[in-house]
């Protein structure tokens, strides 16, 4: 894989005022913008929001200091940021509900 961007797989768990504000709408804007792959949901709690995507790991490094920040309107208060293997499992970048 010489010459290729080493692919990678993050998942965000974002956590403030992020339900309500069109978080996952942005999110899934910016995945796009960035060209990476996955899926953004609310969690139950009611205070959360869960991001994993993958793709190159430049890209999902910018996307991931995204996440921690959000949108205008939301307010982040925490977000736990893992980083894991690449699995190749998306197609595109999904809102789930």
């Amino acid at each position: 894989m010489s010459g290729e961007n080493e692919k990678a797989r993050v998942r965000v768990v974002v956590r403030g005022v992020v339900q309500g504000v069109f978080f996952r709408w942005n999110t899934r804007l910016r995945a796009q913008q960035l060209g990476v792959f996955g899926f953004v949901r609310n969690l139950p709690d009611g205070e959360s929001v869960e991001v994993v995507a993958e793709g190159e790991k430049p890209r999902l490094e910018a996307f991931a200091e995204w996440c921690k920040r959000g949108p205008d309107g939301a307010e982040v208060l925490d977000a736990r940021v893992e980083w894991l293997p690449f699995k190749n499992e998306f197609r595109d970048f999904q809102i789930r509900y």
